[in-house]
């Protein structure tokens, strides 16, 4: 398959999906954030029709496709003004480190219930003196006897409250160096030592953010997911789909406020024409619409060569992909809150909100200074300056 033409069940799978995307909009999902819900009724219905584990392998009950197919399923949903974020988090990252690097255990245990929607599953790398730098994590496990013993704290972590589990970015001793190394524990909801509180954020959304404790909570020797020596391989493996799917919310979100901007330029006279037909309301618009349809492609690129194993090339195409789709969402979202003036900023025409949460694909799951740093030691050689 060509990394930059869709196929012809891409483009149903766009066309179904975007149909239940309708079905709701955005005025379902700022009603379900304003009552303090959860999306129940769309994470519910889209898992009846097989969009949720559609990325999973087929003998665990999902769709047998790839990161591909799941970006198409965000894009398509935020476009229609409902993106569903545990999509990134339960199917997209813990879904495909389970699928790739778990037991047959794990996998039986957590694959079909991802797929289906009957259970999610959160993600814990971030924390509150580490931020961009994963090599500072300090959530250190030992191991006791059979067991692991968790200790740390994570901040940023999404949807921890409805998730069954969290998968947590922990580093373990290395028994030849004495070295940290990264290690993945899936940690139930309601282990003992570990809690959450509620971070207090500007942003309205449904999924709220959780600081996490985890204060000497002990696991079986099977809550490791995958080889302990290759813990570095198997966070990665997780990342660029996080990467990938982040920016497939970002083009989602910058389509649906450019299609509110034209609809409302194409409608809106206030001297003899349409504001549409001026060029400073034309082709600040155009403009946002071809650099979402180039983020597009390079998300296109980067799911391609994820989907097809190249993880070095997946890394490189996924950072720009994220880069670009936030770039791209945040001039969408203010050139959109822009071109309808006062109503931009008004709760009835749904925009004003977006300022802030388009500000998101800016800064997580990595801001575009460290993607930057990735660009320019990785792809053109420069020296590192950290």
């Amino acid at each position: 398959m060509s990394p930059v033409l869709e196929t012809a069940e891409h483009t149903a799978l766009r066309s179904a999906v975007a149909a239940l995307g309708q079905r709701y909009g955005r005025d379902y999902l700022a009603r379900v954030a304003r009552e303090g819900r959860h999306p129940d009724e769309l994470w519910a219905d889209a898992a009846k029709l097989g969009y949720l584990g559609v990325n999973l392998p087929e003998e665990y009950g999902g769709g047998g496709g790839g990161i591909a197919e799941l970006s198409i399923v965000l894009e398509e949903l935020g476009a229609a003004g409902s993106p569903l974020l545990m999509l990134v988090v339960s199917p997209a990252i813990c879904g495909t480190v389970i699928a790739r690097f778990g037991t047959e255990a794990q996998k039986r245990a957590w694959l079909p219930g991802l797929a289906d929607g009957s259970r999610t599953m959160a993600f814990g790398i971030t924390e509150p003196d580490a931020g961009s730098n994963s090599h500072r994590i300090t959530t250190t496990a030992r191991r006791d006897g059979e067991e692991w013993v968790l200790s740390g704290r994570k901040v940023f972590i999404s949807g921890v409250d409805i998730a069954d589990a969290t998968l947590i970015v922990g580093r373990a001793e290395d028994a030849r160096t004495g070295r940290l190394k990264p290690c993945l524990f899936i940690v139930p909801r309601d282990a003992p030592g570990f809690s959450r509180s509620v971070i207090d954020m500007e942003l309205q959304a449904a999924e709220k953010q959780f600081e996490l404790v985890l204060d000497d909570v002990r696991l079986p020797a099977d809550a490791l997911v995958g080889d302990e020596d290759a813990g570095l391989l198997q966070l990665f493996a997780g990342l660029n789909p996080e990467r990938i799917m982040t920016a497939a919310f970002a083009i989602g979100m910058g389509r649906y406020a450019l299609a509110r901007a034209v609809e409302y330029a194409t409608s809106r006279q206030v001297w003899k024409e349409p504001i549409g037909a001026h060029q400073a309301i034309a082709h600040p618009l155009a403009q946002a619409h071809i650099e979402l349809e180039l983020a597009r492609l390079m998300m296109q690129k980067a799911a391609h060569l994820y989907d097809s194993g190249d993880d070095m090339g997946a890394g490189e195409a996924a950072n720009m992909a994220k880069y670009a789709a936030g770039e791209a969402c945040v001039k969408a979202v203010d050139q959109a809150v822009h071109t309808l003036g006062g109503n931009g900023l008004t709760r009835e025409y749904g925009l004003g909100a977006l300022i802030t949460a388009s500000r998101v694909a800016r800064i997580a799951p990595v801001s575009r200074e460290m993607i930057l740093n990735f660009v320019s030691h990785q792809t053109l050689g420069l020296p590192k300056s950290y």
